[in-house]
């Protein structure tokens, strides 16, 4: 909740919050001079001492405690903490963007950092936040396809759905290009933008599914969408772990992977083709076709703010008058 409170909140005067730093000072002056006038003497028994201490030498660090916590409160309060509500508004001409992600169980080798997958969907998160006024969606397929999201400017949705994929997602496995290229072109074929693009990201074994890539391809061509292929791994072989009747065991495996098909898809439709190696070689390929597909959108943000101010304020002086007001009345000391 604090946390929260925090990300949404801001200060008029922050330059006043360093005064807090005061508030550590008094503590170690207080505990300091406090044994420094803490008296003792040797006695041959504490029998006669027992059950003296009473209610009041139990409270005695109260008032200052109030004292910390009342300036603690101005001193936030002299800073001004004001909510704060942002507001976008967006002007121009977006571009349709349907990422279209490959979650078979070849998506897991870990040529990648942890995995190609996990490695896919961290960069496009930060693809995403690049994209402002672009209509985003995802889909998402192995031996069958799915719409994860379909084409929306909400990238907060956008991002909690990139966050969702999983392997498995969607039951049997396989790797149906053809299928989630067919969905991915379903979600945009009704479009009225100007420039519709494709981000098809697969490890390029194409197999099972009910719908061919050159038929996907062909969809894709009628409705006027760009693809984008991003080929992830290689053909290098890797020490595996699979599991067998004694358990998981290491295999040598040859990595593998079909540029041809992600060639001839991006080609055909005017996009490109790319060939994802590593972590950084994906990063660099996102901003390629970041910069490819170039928006004209202009995006103003506006601020307003709410005051927060009043109630650590009213804390504040409720904590300062009721430490003076114990110190005064039944905390004072008699000489």
């Amino acid at each position: 909740m604090l946390v929260d409170w925090l990300h949404h909140t801001d200060f008029a005067y922050p330059w006043l919050l360093p005064l807090l730093l005061v508030i550590p000072y008094m503590i170690y002056w207080y505990i300091k001079n406090n044994q420094n006038q803490t008296g003792s003497f040797k006695v041959t028994t504490t029998f006669f001492l027992q059950g003296i201490k009473n209610w009041k030498s139990r409270m005695r660090h109260f008032m200052f405690v109030l004292r910390c916590i009342g300036l603690a409160a101005l001193i936030i309060a002299l800073a001004r903490p004001r909510e704060r509500f942002t507001e976008q508004q967006t002007d121009g001409e977006g571009i349709d963007i349907v990422l279209c992600f490959d979650i078979s169980g070849s998506m897991t080798e870990q040529d990648f950092t942890p995995n190609r997958l996990e490695a896919s969907k961290q960069v496009a998160r930060e693809f995403v936040q690049g994209r402002p006024g672009d209509r985003i969606g995802i889909t998402i397929f192995s031996s069958e396809s799915f719409t994860l999201c379909p084409l929306t400017t909400d990238h907060n949705t956008v991002q909690a759905q990139i966050n969702n994929i999983e392997n498995g997602y969607l039951g049997v496995d396989g790797t149906a290009i053809g299928s989630g290229l067919a969905t991915s072109v379903d979600r945009m074929k009704n479009s009225k933008s100007k420039s519709k693009v494709i981000i098809l990201l697969t490890d390029g074994v194409d197999f099972g599914g009910v719908i061919p890539p050159d038929i996907a391809k062909n969809m894709a061509k009628l409705y006027g969408i760009k693809v984008y292929t991003i080929g992830v791994g290689s053909e290098k072989e890797m020490d595996v772990q699979v599991q067998s009747q004694f358990g998981a065991t290491t295999q040598r495996r040859k990595m593998e992977f079909n540029e041809s098909l992600l060639q001839s898809l991006a080609k055909e439709t005017g996009g490109q083709y790319f060939h994802a190696t590593d972590n950084e070689a994906l990063k660099k390929i996102y901003a390629s076709i970041n910069q490819l597909e170039k928006n004209k959108v202009q995006v103003t943000t506006y601020n307003r703010f709410t005051e927060e101010f009043l109630p650590f304020l009213l804390a504040g002086l409720i904590c300062i008058v009721l430490e003076m007001a114990l110190r005064l009345t039944i905390f004072k000391k008699f000489p």
